[in-house]
């Protein structure tokens, strides 16, 4: 008996063999990308890669795994690589502080990775990560708009040729096939996303604090309102995907 003998009742032992030898990098370690690296060391991946150069804000405390008041103020990376580590030590987890653009795109080699989750929240962001991924020939999901939304039913995965209603894989499908690229596996909602009732950037800006009491300027235009129960649920189903591609289910 071992951690993963449930998860081997269902997948079988050179299933886990295989997840063991494997290596994935979460591009976002926020609402979304938190859960999904989690799920990635309880399933039996090997190696894992987190990215992110935001620290743990009060704002996160709704929906961020690795948010606590204890952990305000850190790197969500080093929070989440201690987290992970603490489930399997064996796990070698590689952290890069770090915002992905062009700027810092070539300090991480893709192509050390046998599968790469966007999990990031800027349009700019993921399709430099889309191409750079699709370059380099390696698989990639990319998850669309969590914000602003309330039924974690609405999820569903897809092709991005696909997608319907979600203003964020709208934006994603017209900008890809500018650069060439029509295919692309995603996750993605069909609910209509609300208005918030008040403007975030006036409601977050100014007091959004790393730190209780410490104020720093907003750098987004907008921000979208966000639920304890929705980004969970894609940062999960965004990990089946890539488990079931690993081993070719």
């Amino acid at each position: 008996m071992n951690q993963f003998s449930r998860t081997e009742l269902l997948l079988g032992a050179e299933a886990m063999d295989k997840l063991r030898t494997r290596a994935v990098a979460i591009f976002g370690i926020g609402g979304v990308g938190s859960y999904a690296a989690e799920a990635l060391a309880r399933s039996g991946i090997g190696r894992i890669a987190l990215i992110d150069d935001d620290k743990i804000c009060l704002t996160n405390l709704n929906r961020q795994l690795i948010a606590t008041y204890k952990t305000l103020g850190r790197l969500k990376i080093d929070v989440m690589r201690e987290r992970i580590l603490e489930i399997n030590p064996d796990i070698c987890v590689k952290v890069y502080p770090l915002f992905y653009g062009a700027d810092t795109a070539d300090s991480i080699d893709l192509t050390q990775y046998d599968y790469i989750i966007d999990a990031v929240d800027t349009v700019t962001a993921k399709l430099l990560l889309i191409q750079r991924a699709k370059a380099a020939g390696i698989p990639i999901i990319s998850c669309m708009g969590t914000g602003n939304k309330l039924d974690p039913t609405k999820f569903e995965v897809a092709d991005i040729s696909k997608t319907s209603i979600c203003p964020l894989a709208r934006v994603m499908r017209k900008e890809l096939r500018k650069r060439g690229i029509y295919h692309l596996k995603v996750v993605y909602s069909k609910e209509d996303p609300l208005t918030p009732l008040e403007d975030g950037c006036q409601v977050c800006g100014k007091d959004c604090a790393v730190l209780p009491g410490e104020a720093r300027q907003c750098a987004r235009r907008q921000i979208a309102g966000s639920i304890a129960f929705v980004p969970p649920v894609a940062g999960m189903i965004l990990v089946g995907e890539v488990i079931k591609d690993l081993l070719g289910m």
